[in-house]
């Protein structure tokens, strides 16, 4: 079966070590809470606030080894006092696991979008 995953974390700063720190920390989480290897991965979309212009989140999943993976990153729309710094995921696996069990993942400020599924 084909899930979708989500995912959340609020970085430092438009900062590229923050930024890259940040994602590695969420897509860490996702793949170890969801017992993933890069190989169950079809793909991966990455969003940042506006706010975030000082590197690419997708590197930091190539650097964890997705070389074959399609990533691609966007920026999410500029809404009125929405939470800044903000790095989300949408993950698309192959899994058993059915949908109740998947476990979406926010982290650190992140908690605050979703606090009916954040772990």
């Amino acid at each position: 079966m084909v899930r979708a995953i989500r995912g959340a974390i609020q970085v430092d700063g438009n900062d590229r070590d923050a930024i890259l720190a940040g994602t590695t920390e969420l897509v860490t989480e996702v793949m170890g809470r969801n017992h993933l290897t890069t190989d169950d991965v079809i793909s991966v979309i990455f969003t940042c606030t506006p706010d975030l212009t000082a590197e690419f989140p997708a590197l930091a999943a190539r650097k964890l080894g997705f070389h074959d993976v399609p990533l691609i990153c966007a920026t999410e729309i500029n809404v009125p006092g929405a939470l800044p710094h903000v790095v989300r995921l949408m993950a698309h696996v192959q899994t058993d696991r059915p949908r109740q069990e998947i476990q979406h993942v926010y982290l650190r400020g992140a908690v605050a979008l979703r606090v009916d599924i954040a772990q």
